[in-house]
């Protein structure tokens, strides 16, 4: 057992994933790094699991040595999944440059799961390095802050420490520095993961992953038959996968990479590479540069879902019939509309009437940010809470474009709205002209200042100023909106 020090009673270590029955993970060792310097250390949610205790050095060998947790895994476990990769199947991949390093508790009871980036080749890793750039490693700190903050169910950086190596890669300037990342979330257990098992012909491995996903995530699914079990695991997995899809709309965020095996069963958003934040309102808008055919631009993020959540009902049908499973896809539609519709109005900060007056606001919303191009941020900002943020719109800088007269029938429906929790807005955040953004000059302009000056400044400032704007707002992520 490893000698870290500094956990508090709220650590409650888990090893639940031995417990799946079937080849799904595998032992493997963590990479001898030159050096490991703390970049950035997430203390709230540190404290969340217990390890906010954790003096400097301990932090280093748990999340930059990798050496064990009290009670917990005693090797970090690289995980076997396949994937549909921009729609071609890839049975050649898993976890390449990661691993579940630990389970534990929440302070709410909840299983949570310790993965890394960049932490080391694994069996998984074919000719990569299995490291991760340290400009990539700031991209996802600042990712899944941003995403939080707009209510986005989402992994948390928790770890981003920089490791001394120098790497090549063909996509940006190199050598580049070198960072190991540890991310907290619900699951790991990916779409991919059962595409595996299914490639396999493996019936008893699906079946263990079925009761080990509706043990861990989904207990009320709990079912006695077998084929029952599978079909009501699809429903909280296609209700959960819904609502993750409607939430990176509102947020106006491009995942970039949908593939079946960065798709999760908890309904998470994880894993940010080309990601990109909408400067304004384009569906055809695409993050990834490679995505040459525009597959996973921002408008087809909901059928591209969809898609994923078939492939795993084909996947289930090892264990149960495809008539229990197809009419449980059908439930996406009004499960994603529904899930729209309460994120628009808690994002605004206003309360919904009925269907049809929420559906024609949410037409004359997204038609006028479109045809006007404002910030996609900056409506939200700026009529957050409705008719009690008015005199406020006055003072935006967007407020000619509030003046022009297309803009007054959404003025007139935005204004007879129920503001929620109006006091709100006495928070400072609302007292500034413009919102939060991580727009991709941004994060361009934090990376040159460490890339150049090792300045870390703007990177922090940045992340108080999100953590801000999280308080403010108040939207608290969750997998199934009310």
């Amino acid at each position: 057992m490893a000698n870290i020090q500094g956990v508090s009673e709220v650590y409650v270590p888990e090893t639940k994933i031995l417990n799946v029955g079937s080849d799904i993970a595998f032992p493997v060792s963590p990479a001898n790094f030159p050096t490991t310097q703390l970049r950035y250390r997430n203390q709230r949610w540190a404290t969340k699991i217990g390890l906010a205790g954790l003096s400097e050095k301990d932090w280093l060998a748990a999340f930059g040595r990798f050496e064990p947790l009290p009670g917990n895994l005693q090797k970090p476990l690289a995980l076997a999944y396949h994937g549909h990769q921009f729609g071609v199947y890839n049975p050649e991949i898993g976890d390449g440059r990661g691993f579940l390093y630990a389970q534990m508790r929440d302070d709410a009871g909840r299983l949570l799961d310790l993965g890394t980036k960049g932490s080391g080749r694994t069996p998984f890793s074919r000719s990569g390095d299995g490291r991760l750039t340290l400009k990539g490693g700031v991209r996802e700190a600042l990712a899944t802050s941003m995403l939080e903050a707009l209510g986005v169910y989402t992994s948390k950086t928790l770890s981003l420490i920089e490791t001394g190596e120098a790497l090549e890669r063909n996509d940006e300037p190199s050598p580049t520095r070198s960072a190991v990342l540890v991310r907290l979330q619900h699951s790991h257990i990916r779409f991919g993961t059962f595409q595996r098992l299914a490639y396999l012909d493996d019936r008893e491995g699906i079946e263990a992953l079925v009761r080990y996903c509706i043990e861990c995530y989904f207990p009320t699914a709990a079912r006695e038959d077998l084929d029952d079990a599978a079909a009501a695991l699809l429903t909280e997995v296609v209700a959960a996968t819904a609502s993750l899809a409607a939430s990176w709309m509102i947020a106006g965020f491009v995942h970039g990479v949908l593939n079946t095996d960065n798709m999760v069963v908890t309904g998470e958003s994880f894993d940010y590479g080309p990601y990109r934040f909408l400067p304004t309102s384009d569906p055809n808008f695409v993050a990834a540069y490679f995505d040459s055919e525009g597959l996973y631009r921002f408008g087809r993020q909901p059928t591209r879902a969809l898609w994923n959540l078939q492939q795993l009902a084909g996947c289930l049908t090892l264990v149960c019939a495809p008539e229990k499973l197809e009419p449980v896809l059908q439930t996406y539609t009004a499960a994603y509309a529904a899930a729209f519709r309460s994120r628009i109005f808690e994002r605004l900060g206003v309360a919904r009437t009925n269907i049809d007056d929420d559906t024609s606001f949410m037409q004359d919303l997204f038609s006028w940010m479109t045809k006007s191009q404002i910030g996609w941020s900056q409506l939200f900002f700026d009529w957050f809470c409705g008719p009690a943020s008015a005199a406020r719109a006055t003072s935006s800088p967007a407020a000619a474009l509030y003046e022009d007269s297309s803009f007054s029938s959404l003025k007139a429906g935005l204004m007879r709205r129920t503001p929620i929790r109006p006091e709100r807005l006495d928070d400072e955040h609302f007292q500034h002209e413009r919102p939060q953004t991580l727009e991709i000059d941004e994060i361009e302009a934090i990376w040159a200042a460490i890339d150049t000056n090792d300045d870390w400044s703007a990177f922090e400032s940045k992340l108080d100023a999100i953590d801000a704007a999280r308080t403010a707002f108040g939207l608290t992520p969750k997998p199934f909106p009310e």
